[in-house]
């Protein structure tokens, strides 16, 4: 969690200044579902991505 929280103030939070929360709110969902969970990669999950690794899942578990 730490390393999530560090990348995204070194990605996203520490290279401009927000305005408002609702702007801040909006740049960290876009962030999260644009950049973070489709292209990092994971050891844990066997270097995919979160959204890789969970399409897998979810294909895997329906066609069981």
């Amino acid at each position: 969690m730490e390393s999530f929280w560090s990348i995204m103030q070194r990605e996203l939070l520490d290279r401009r200044a927000w305005e408002t929360r609702s702007e801040l709110a909006s740049a960290i969902f876009e962030w999260i579902e644009g950049w973070y969970n489709p292209r990092r990669r994971h050891s844990g999950i066997e270097m995919r991505s979160p959204h890789e690794y969970e399409t897998l899942y979810t294909t895997t578990t329906h066609a069981a």
